[in-house]
């Protein structure tokens, strides 16, 4: 019936689950956008012509991709696409655009793509790429290329591409050396003469080796005395993280000014921030003279380094120094969220609108989608232990992505240390069962969800002075179900969908589910974790 199909535009929607095999029957499509769904699973090799960005792919890309010999436009930027990429890639001869950043690629990149001389723009971001940059780059006709963020190493091209920097970028990959005077790079080690090398004396060489040796056990021992402090080492971190100094983040924040102070709390200030390049950053300052500041600093860095999903707030680097003062700093830079904290729009009269009912949903099913992420999909279980509407930050797209991992737990590892002494997270977020000692667990993070799920559909903050012992958070909205006056606690702006009768029912009984599984979260027993 759709075998005449040539464009298919399914972008934006919620369509979720795996790709099936059978949309590759489809013969006469020439355009497929599925982007900025809740696609998850392989990549099927029957599909081509395509923009999967922004959804929950895994695995690695298969190498039927090459057989696509018409294939003009590739995106599968912002997924979990991992592996090395297929030499098979190489067969798109006529692909002009590919966007494969925000990945989780690795390895070097394949001979065969020299055959891909058509390409215009290429992003490679944001993966683990190592080696060189491959020289036939300089041949291709780029408008566009991004290598950012990798763990490319050597020396630069200059021909082609590279000869104007506004054009390339390769911020992050700490290893680079010569290219363009405007990149700042060291220069190269250039190889010495062999002529030369053969001429060293045999004992001239004895005594290189063991300086090098000598080396290698200094800084092996340097790092394991960093270990054993627990401080996240520079050099153990991956290379695809930006390195900063305390003097490039004081002049990025001026001074760390109050006009750019965008949130406080009890161990940490965060600043907005403009680095090089226009790069607008979140500056995460710690009060090292708060007790356990420097502890969250440590695991808040270790669990940064562990994850990533496309709903986590991006961390771009650490930077543990000494201001100009002598005194410690340590600050953790993430990208800027320019739509602020969901708690901002539904408590601040910062945002003259307010969210509508389709967004509201579409932050928590982000939200849960991380959290399955989290508990279920990490190697080892992750338990956020703080979650609440002003650690979920919203992009320019009102996109959620969770931070602030400051509390977190690895469960079942040497890191997971429990303070049965201490209220772990925020009042009103964090389960009862906390306050008297529990271990957290990820039923806990499930108990901060339902809350504030029921808070983001009522608009109501469950510390409100109308919540007491008598009446509760959760009684308040159990009451209105059994009463089946739902719209009595529901915020005003997460109703406006009712214009007809048969619409409005329809809002109401999504509002009446909604509570339901709010309700159903924070009754489940921390044991259960």
């Amino acid at each position: 019936m759709l075998q005449k199909l040539q464009i298919a535009a399914l972008n934006e929607n919620q369509f979720s689950g795996s790709i099936p095999d059978t949309i590759g029957n489809l013969s006469q499509v020439n355009t497929l956008l599925l982007s900025s769904n809740k696609l998850e699973g392989v990549i099927p090799s029957s599909l081509g012509r395509l923009d999967l960005s922004q959804n929950n792919l895994f695995g690695p890309l298969p190498s039927e991709v090459g057989d696509l010999k018409m294939l003009t436009y590739l995106n599968l930027s912002h997924n979990n696409i991992s592996g090395n990429i297929p030499s098979g890639l190489g067969g798109c001869a006529s692909l002009s655009y590919l966007y494969i950043n925000d990945n989780l690629f690795q390895g070097m990149l394949p001979p065969s793509l020299s055959s891909m001389r058509g390409l215009v723009e290429l992003d490679l971001s944001h993966n683990n790429f190592s080696s060189q940059i491959p020289p036939f780059l300089e041949g291709f006709s780029l408008r566009a290329l991004n290598l950012s963020f990798n763990t490319f190493e050597g020396e630069v091209p200059v021909k082609g591409v590279f000869t104007n920097a506004s054009e390339f970028s390769i911020a992050g990959n700490g290893k680079l050396c010569g290219g363009l005077v405007e990149l700042g790079l060291p220069k190269c080690n250039k190889k010495e003469n062999k002529k030369h090398k053969r001429r060293f004396p045999v004992f001239v060489i004895v005594l290189l080796i063991a300086s090098t040796l000598l080396v290698v056990l200094c800084v092996v021992y340097v790092l394991f005395k960093k270990e054993r402090k627990g401080q996240p080492s520079q050099s153990s971190t991956n290379e695809r993280f930006l390195k900063v100094s305390y003097d490039q983040l004081l002049k990025a924040t001026d001074d760390f000014s109050e006009a750019n102070l965008i949130g406080k709390g009890g161990s940490s200030s965060v600043y907005k921030g403009v680095l090089e390049h226009d790069r607008f950053i979140a500056v995460k300052v710690l009060h090292l003279q708060i007790r356990g500041a420097h502890k969250n600093f440590v695991r808040e860095w270790e669990v940064w380094r562990t994850i990533r999903h496309r709903n986590l707030l991006k961390i771009i680097t650490s930077c543990s120094s000494v201001d100009f003062q002598g005194n410690d700093f340590k600050a953790l830079v993430y990208e800027f969220m320019p739509n602020g904290s969901l708690h901002d729009w539904l408590h601040s009269s910062v945002h003259a609108s307010r969210l509508n009912l389709l967004q509201r949903i579409n932050i928590m099913i982000d939200v849960a989608s991380t959290l399955d992420y989290l508990h279920n999909l990490c190697v080892t279980t992750i338990v956020h232990c703080d979650l609440n509407p002003s650690n979920i930050l919203l992009d320019d797209n009102m996109v959620a992505h969770i931070g602030d991992f400051g509390l977190a737990r690895f469960i079942g590892t040497n890191s997971d240390r429990n303070n049965s002494s201490v209220v772990k997270g925020t009042i009103g977020y964090a389960p009862p069962e906390y306050g008297l000692g529990s271990e957290m667990t990820s039923s806990g993070d499930v108990y901060s969800f339902g809350i504030m799920l029921m808070e983001v559909m009522s608009g109501k903050n469950p510390t409100n002075d109308i919540f007491n012992e008598d009446l509760g958070f959760r009684k308040f909205v159990s009451m209105a179900l059994v009463d089946r006056v739902v719209t009595d606690v529901i915020d005003s702006d997460a109703s406006t969908l009712q214009s007809t009768e048969a619409n409005g029912m329809k809002v109401e009984e999504c509002l009446a589910s909604t509570l339901k599984i709010g309700l159903a979260c924070s009754a489940i027993p921390l044991h259960n974790g």
